[in-house]
């Protein structure tokens, strides 16, 4: 078995011979993200993907991204280092179900959190990620909003909007079974740290928190925080993250991990630049009617 170095090497070679770009999420592991040549939250990746001039992008991520990655990206070859990296929070949406729900539903437009399948940005009018939920919403002229597939997410976003939110009963899993007692323990022992925590979180979470925010405003808040502790309610590979842009700060994880996130390792990523695999590839059909929800969000960021 190769060593961390020479599995590095190997891949920054393979990188250069294919024409790839490596976009790596914050919560992916920290060798990876390392490596990458872009690292952030779903928005942020989103336009890493439309910008790129590489013929190769490889996303280091879950299903669901990759799949965006294409769907913007129809051109280039994106590929997805292992399709066992799934996320539970978009299998709980369908596309049929939707539809179904739609023909009872008074008139509404549909919101879908960039957390979920190619087939529910497909029959959705918009898509959103943690970051920009609100700004989205808030931009629609319909007053009838259903979010999908997260709840908390939505459940947040009602909080700052006039908008009449109906909630899909999705969640993920990773930030739902977070606990307010947790959180009280970790502050006993470390009584000067603030709480930041995630949108995806369930609301007796965010109203202890003294900052919700998507990763991308987490990492914003800490870095122009005047604290120096804090107690980060989010996937623990985001401290990561987190300490390396604020080597002088502490951080105190929760102790919640994405599985589908930890399946992606430097040996299969090196895999996927040699033998040109797991290639993502999304219907055209399909992809046009994704891409707009898509178009239309990233318009509003």
């Amino acid at each position: 078995m190769d060593s961390e170095n020479e599995l590095v090497e190997s891949i920054q070679q393979l990188k250069q011979e294919r024409k790839a770009v490596i976009l790596a999420h914050v919560y992916q592991r920290g060798e990876i993200q390392d490596i990458a040549d872009y690292v952030g939250d779903s928005l942020d990746l989103s336009r890493k993907a439309v910008n790129t001039d590489a013929d190769v992008i490889v996303f280091c991520g879950v299903q669901f991204m990759a799949e965006t990655a294409a769907i913007l990206n129809p051109s280039k070859t994106v590929l997805l280092p292992d399709l066992q990296a799934g996320c539970s929070l978009a299998d709980m949406a369908t596309a049929e179900k939707i539809i179904e729900y739609k023909k009872t539903a008074p008139p509404l437009e549909v919101v879908s959190y960039v957390n979920s399948s190619v087939e529910v940005k497909a029959v959705s009018d918009i898509c959103c990620t943690s970051a920009n939920a609100i700004n989205v919403v808030n931009s629609l002229s319909c007053d009838t909003i259903l979010f999908v597939p997260d709840k908390n997410l939505g459940s947040h976003v009602a909080e700052h909007s006039n908008k009449k939110i109906l909630l899909w009963d999705g969640y993920c899993y990773v930030h739902e079974y977070i606990q307010v007692r947790s959180l009280e323990r970790l502050k006993a022992k470390h009584p000067s740290a603030e709480i930041i925590v995630h949108p995806e979180c369930p609301d007796d979470i965010r109203h202890v928190a003294d900052f919700t925010g998507s990763t991308s405003q987490m990492s914003q808040y800490v870095r122009q925080s005047a604290q120096n502790e804090f107690i980060v309610g989010t996937e623990d590979n985001f401290l990561y993250r987190l300490k390396s842009d604020n080597p002088h700060k502490q951080f105190y994880p929760v102790d919640t991990l994405c599985e589908g996130m930890n399946t992606i390792t430097l040996e299969k990523l090196k895999l996927a630049l040699e033998k040109m695999e797991h290639r993502v590839e999304v219907p055209e059909k399909i992809r046009v009617r994704a891409n707009h929800a898509l178009d239309r969000m990233l318009k509003i960021s």
